[in-house]
């Protein structure tokens, strides 16, 4: 017995655990060194003296209370289980610990034994690993681009705030749900597909690429994207990062630069129809005048050739429209009376023979600085629009308003009005809803109009017809 002692005693002693044994009143028997070194006394210093001591509050306090409880009732909360708890060192300072207990009998009375293990080391590798999950995520929170975490299932896990953005979803309405919600066909169903046959074969398709693919938002629009995705391996399984950039500025520059390189083409054919058309109308209009003079009004002859030169006429403003669309020339800036270039070109309007049934009224005055004859074209083209919808009869009121940095131009027409379709369109080249015309009109006159730094824009009036409404900067 006294060898087996001996031998319990050494194990006592040289336990890298504290091993602490108190009676059933809670005074500490045995106080192993693994123990003082834990909470800074000797064991002569402890020994007799309540293990409360070794307590923080409100364990400190509640401690006896405890321990008389379990021997008055056998119910136990913490023996033979074990749990984390908070012991106080002899500086006063504490720590967190893990407390396993067992009890036994000595001399017939009980005694309980307490096992400690130190768990600062594991609580401040967690504090570390907590700080950087919260750095992690505030840097995924406040990333520009969409970052969607998925599992080896397809079922979202991560939704960061740019995603939401990108496509109108709440974090709440997406997490456990699958990330083919975010596709359109035929990518939605094809998917869960390719997930499985990467998990079979580990044959990659996007993994560590990237590639433009089509994103598909709440309200069922579709944008381009760029998505690269990452694949990450934990306890847990598998999970894929994706990180989308949204291309829908890039593509709208890339429309505008094709559109532009179409603008030169056109410009180009304008130059060699201007070449190989617009001289040789001339050349043969005049010609046709020299002969119409030359013959009486009453024949017949007369009155074909006549259309004939109204026909090249219209040939001929055909090329000159293609070729101010395609090949505008440099604007000249000089003071500029809005309301007097309106007047003018209103005067040449009504003594159109086809428009002899239109009135203009214009009121107000604006000045601007720009180029008077190429301002005198915009409202050619707007006002000759109107009247044409007004079918060459009727009025058109036109007021000029200067508000200050802003000359605003209205043009009102009492026609049918346009529809929301057509007012997309109309200033979209080519397109024209006449009989005759290029469609070249409008689109001309919005031209003109920004690059003198204004805008244009149609409304529909509340008494019937069109408003066209130019607004222009004031001269300086």
């Amino acid at each position: 017995m006294p060898r087996t002692q001996e031998f319990l005693r050494s194990l006592v002693e040289s336990a890298v655990e504290g091993i602490i044994v108190i009676d059933s009143e809670g005074l500490v028997q045995s106080f192993n060194p693994a123990a003082e070194r834990l909470f800074g006394y000797r064991a002569d210093d402890i020994l007799g003296r309540n293990v409360n001591m070794l307590m923080p509050s409100p364990d400190h306090e509640q401690h006896d209370r405890y321990l008389a409880d379990y021997l008055a009732t056998g119910h136990q909360k913490i023996i033979g289980i074990g749990r984390e708890v908070t012991g106080r060192r002899k500086d006063g300072t504490t720590f967190p610990l893990h407390l396993s207990i067992g009890r036994m009998t000595i001399d017939g009375k009980p005694a309980f034994t307490g096992i400690l293990h130190d768990l600062s080391r594991r609580k401040e590798i967690e504090t570390a690993l907590r700080k950087s999950e919260e750095h992690l995520r505030s840097i995924v929170e406040s990333a520009v681009d969409g970052i969607i975490v998925i599992d080896e299932h397809g079922m979202i896990q991560e939704f960061n705030r740019s995603a939401e953005r990108l496509f109108g979803y709440k974090l709440s309405e997406v997490i456990g749900r699958n990330v083919n919600m975010l596709m359109p066909s035929p990518d939605h169903e094809r998917h869960d597909g390719y997930i499985h046959r990467y998990l079979a074969t580990g044959q990659q398709s996007i993994i560590g690429i990237g590639r433009e693919v089509t994103g598909r938002r709440k309200d069922g629009t579709t944008f381009p994207l760029h998505l690269s995705v990452g694949e990450m391996k934990t306890s847990e399984g598998r999970s894929f990062t994706g990180i989308l950039h949204d291309l829908s500025d890039r593509v709208i520059l890339e429309q505008r630069l094709a559109e532009q390189k179409a603008l030169a083409k056109l410009g180009e054919m304008a130059a060699v129809v201007a070449h190989e058309v617009k001289n040789p109308i001339a050349g043969i209009r005049g010609a046709l005048q020299v002969i119409t003079s030359r013959m009486p009004e009453e024949q017949r002859d007369r009155a074909i050739l006549l259309d004939i030169i109204t026909r090249l006429d219209a040939l001929n403003r055909i090329v000159q429209d293609m070729l101010m669309f395609a090949k505008p020339r440099a604007l000249r800036h000089e003071p500029v009376s809005l309301d007097e270039v309106v007047k003018d070109t209103a005067l040449l309007l009504e003594r159109d023979s086809d428009m002899s049934a239109i009135q203009i009224g214009v009121t107000g005055t604006g000045h601007v600085s720009g180029d008077r004859e190429m301002l005198r074209v915009v409202f050619q083209n707007i006002l000759m629009n109107a009247a044409q919808a007004m079918e060459g009869e009727g009025r058109i009121e036109v007021v000029v308003t200067e508000e200050d940095d802003q000359c605003r131009v209205a043009i009102v027409d009492r026609g049918p009005g346009m529809p929301p379709d057509v007012q997309e369109k109309v200033f979209d080249a080519f397109f024209t809803t006449k009989h005759r015309g290029t469609g070249l009109g409008l689109p001309i006159a919005r031209r003109v109009v920004e690059a003198h730094g204004g805008s244009i824009h149609i409304d529909a009036s509340p008494a019937g017809g069109t408003i066209f409404t130019v607004v222009l900067p004031v001269a300086r």
